[in-house]
């Protein structure tokens, strides 16, 4: 086993994670470096301006029926179990590990010493060993770079091993696949292999992120934040699609990151050191922070097309998939924070993307509707973005992240609440979907019209604006909003027909609280009384 950049890594060895006799270990290497081994390695390809770009193979996203978590005597009564956190055995992933371990032998490998957290105070230091070039620079994207002086005294607290090129044998392995993306936390190891796809990296430091935080009176959330001129933080919270990444990456608002953070006593803090934005139809005018990004030297550019000639690429090509994607340091962002810390927020945004066109583009919600969506983690799947969908699809995410919540849900639901008492944060619900109809017969909200409702937000230029009461979820709608016409303000007068909009307005209340039905005895009456009447 021979050292690369030795003086740069820590005396904790790879043999502390059962890695023996292997070829070259890349410790640490900076990106110009990555970019380097890379290329030599036909990982990827150079593309227009500098940024690099990959395939991930017919892995291009999550494999969310792949992930499991040895039941042990630590977890057994912590965890969430079911068919998102999955019981495995600690024999299997011994085994597992072994096998890995072996495959590893005489092979090279990459490593990150990094940390999960820009709270000093609350971070974790982490290690991620990669087998491919591409993925370790990823991980030296997504999370916090450690000092020169840090790397010489680094000791993991949680571990990465990914081998995309080690596959399960799912009889033998009790996986669903070839895939398997396992969490252990008496080991504070996590094995992933048999996919690509560098997202699963990024949550599964995510998920034990969002296991440990709790512990320290810490809410853990999947949200983007960022700074006003006027000091105040603001956290949006969605599902993929809802806006997220694009909301918060505004010019005149410093972002603090986009899509992972804490919040403990002292404020919000990042999780991770950089973003990890979809770039599907991005445009340079609605998005330009984002845009601008996709030709930066250090960004990975996932399954983005890309003309072999000229090393052009075309955001608006879904040849691979509909979820490109692209990894970049948040430096990368003019006016991000290098800090990753904000103080205690004063307005928190829940993002939807409501594809049956029912929900209003902006509604104030009260405390236990704010608990009660919380918990439903509402969005909704267009047609044709996946196989055998012909029609909007309701997806309901508890804490609007269930796929990386070890926890239950009410457990992340009571912080919540806590928190937006202690500092008297003001709740709003914000609907990036469709109006005058479903997705395929009415329109999509403006981009434009977003902003100007998420700037009053924040401005509070919305706080003493009168407000009207929706009947079906009883949400309160403000009666206007600067930059936006106040015609789109209610979605039930955009529809045609007011009779189709009272239809399928029933028809997903009817889905919000069958979707509620799990959580009733865990709820209060408040809580409960607070969700759609169906009326």
């Amino acid at each position: 086993m021979r050292d690369k950049h030795c003086e740069d890594h820590s005396s904790y060895g790879l043999e502390n994670h059962g890695l023996t006799n292997l070829s070259d270990v890349y410790w640490n290497l900076t990106t110009p470096a990555l970019y380097e081994q890379v290329i030599a390695r036909h990982e990827g390809s150079l593309a227009h301006l500098g940024a690099l770009a990959v395939r991930t193979g017919h892995h291009t996203g999550r494999s969310a029926n792949d992930k499991f978590v040895v039941e042990e005597a630590t977890t057994k009564d912590q965890i969430w179990w079911g068919k998102i956190n999955r019981p495995y055995s600690s024999e299997k992933f011994d085994d597992l590990h072994k096998r890995m371990a072996l495959q590893l032998q005489t092979q090279d490998v990459f490593v990150q010493d990094c940390f999960a957290g820009a709270d000093p105070n609350n971070r974790l230091p982490i290690r991620i060993i990669t087998q491919y070039a591409w993925h370790n620079l990823f991980a030296r994207n997504m999370f916090i770079q450690a000092t020169k002086e840090e790397l010489v005294n680094h000791v993991p607290e949680f571990t990465v091993i990914d081998v995309p090129r080690f596959h399960a044998v799912p009889k033998a392995d009790g996986t669903n696949s070839e895939t398997f993306i396992i969490l252990n936390f008496e080991k504070r190891l996590i094995l992933i292999g048999g996919t690509s796809y560098a997202g699963e990296i990024k949550k599964s430091i995510f998920s034990v992120m969002n296991y440990l935080m709790p512990q320290k009176d810490i809410l853990p959330m999947h949200c983007s934040a960022n700074i006003g001129a006027n000091g105040e933080t603001a956290l949006f919270f969605g599902l993929s699609g809802t806006g997220k990444t694009t909301l918060s990456a505004d010019k005149s608002r410093v972002l603090i990151g986009d899509d992972e953070h804490g919040w403990s006593q002292e404020g919000i803090f990042n999780f991770e050191g950089g973003c990890y934005a979809k770039l599907i139809n991005l445009s340079p005018d609605a998005e330009p922070e984002i845009y601008g990004t996709t030709r930066r030297f250090g960004t990975i550019l996932e399954n983005v097309a890309m003309n072999a000639a000229d090393r052009r690429i075309d955001l608006f090509d879904n040849s691979f998939t509909e979820n490109t994607r692209g990894s970049y340091p948040i430096s990368h962002v003019p006016n991000a924070t290098r800090g990753g810390q904000g103080g205690h927020p004063k307005n928190v945004i829940f993002l939807s993307a409501d594809a049956f066109g029912v929900l209003p583009p902006i509604a104030k919600l009260t405390k236990e509707q704010a608990m009660y969506h919380f918990l439903s983690g509402y969005t909704a799947k267009v047609a044709g973005t996946e196989r055998g969908v012909t029609e909007p699809t309701p997806n309901f995410s508890a804490c609007y992240g269930a796929p990386f919540m070890p926890l239950h849900p009410q457990r992340y639901a009571e912080l919540l609440g806590r928190k937006l008492d202690e500092h008297n944060v003001t709740v709003w619900l914000i609907n990036t979907g469709w109006s005058g109809g479903p997705y395929g017969v009415g329109e999509r909200f403006k981009i434009a019209h977003t902003r100007a409702m998420v700037n009053a937000v924040l401005n509070g230029e919305l706080a003493n604006v009168p407000t009207e009461k929706e009947p079906f979820f009883g949400l309160q709608i403000p009666t206007s909003c600067p930059n936006v016409p106040t015609e789109i303000l209610n979605s039930r007068n955009t529809w045609r027909n007011p009779a189709d909009y009272d239809a399928q307005a029933k028809k997903l209340a009817g889905m919000f609280a069958e979707n509620f039905k799990k959580y009733e005895t865990e709820t209060t009456a408040e809580i409960r009384a607070a969700g759609p009447s169906g009326n």
